[in-house]
């Protein structure tokens, strides 16, 4: 395992958000699965949640 780099640091406590904080977003959502976001995936992204609701992000994470 690698050390890790002094010049990166951890992102700020204040800018981590659980989901709890606002609902799940489209962006949410494509960024959660880890790809980049395009307007295709957004637009997937808001059709899951229209359907699933903010369950829909759950599908994405183990």
């Amino acid at each position: 395992m690698s050390e890790p780099n002094p010049s990166e640091s951890p992102t700020p406590d204040r800018l981590l958000h659980t989901g709890a904080e606002h609902p799940v977003d489209p962006e949410d959502m494509v960024r959660a699965s880890g790809r980049d976001v395009t307007p295709e995936r957004l637009e997937r992204a808001r059709q899951a949640l229209e359907e699933y609701g903010a369950s829909a992000v759950e599908r994405l994470l183990p």
